[in-house]
């Protein structure tokens, strides 16, 4: 069951966009349980783990640079940044455009899913963490910094063992955004099932 079904099934009558939108919404709370907690903690999920592929991230660059003070001031942002960042990217490409009626093709649904889950859970922290830690290791003078000029191969190699270590949780991250957008788009198409069956119950009666 699409958007397109419901545009042209009710009663033979073509629905709008918004007029979808808030058929899909007057209906969320029909769902089984299960299905309304995909959607509500779906972007969640994707955001918790990202937040520790940042926690990660930011310990690999401090073993690196032997960066030992500052714990809490460097993870905090660390986890925050990448948790918000990833949750609502993962909202407003995944789950919004799913519940408004913009998205209807499920390949895309789980493309979607997992660039979200890859950008903000992966690449983000990665090139978050690397100034944050670059700074500390040049305030406390942990380790030896470039002369002038030599910065960006400085930070490409201090970063290539962050990056290989980090290959794991970037496949992880994007297997699992894929499972959930899956789940999620299932539960997409029993909403749109329910919102169709309710609008020709009220067209009936």
């Amino acid at each position: 069951m699409s958007d397109h079904d419901l545009q042209e099934s009710v009663a033979g009558k073509t629905l709008s966009r918004s007029a979808i939108a808030q058929l899909m919404g007057s209906n969320f709370h029909k769902l089984p349980d299960t299905e309304q907690k995909i959607f509500k903690y779906g972007p969640v999920y994707v955001g918790g783990n990202a937040a520790l592929a940042g926690l990660l991230a930011n310990s690999f660059y401090r073993r690196v640079l032997n960066v030992t003070q500052a714990t809490i001031a460097s993870s905090l942002p660390m986890a925050v940044l990448p948790f918000m960042s990833t949750y609502v990217f993962y909202n407003a490409i995944v789950s919004s455009p799913l519940l408004s009626g913009d998205l209807q093709c499920p390949g895309c649904v789980l493309l979607r899913g997992a660039l979200a889950a890859v950008v903000g859970g992966g690449v983000y922290p990665i090139i978050l963490a690397l100034p944050v830690n670059v700074g500390l290791a040049t305030r406390y003078n942990t380790a030896p910094m470039p002369e002038k000029g030599n910065t960006l191969r400085f930070w490409i190699d201090i970063s290539r063992p962050v990056l290989k270590k980090m290959w794991p949780a970037l496949i992880l991250q994007a297997l699992f955004a894929t499972f959930l957008s899956s789940r999620t788009f299932e539960s997409y198409l029993k909403l749109s099932k329910v919102a169709l069956d309710s609008q020709r119950e009220e067209l009936q009666n």
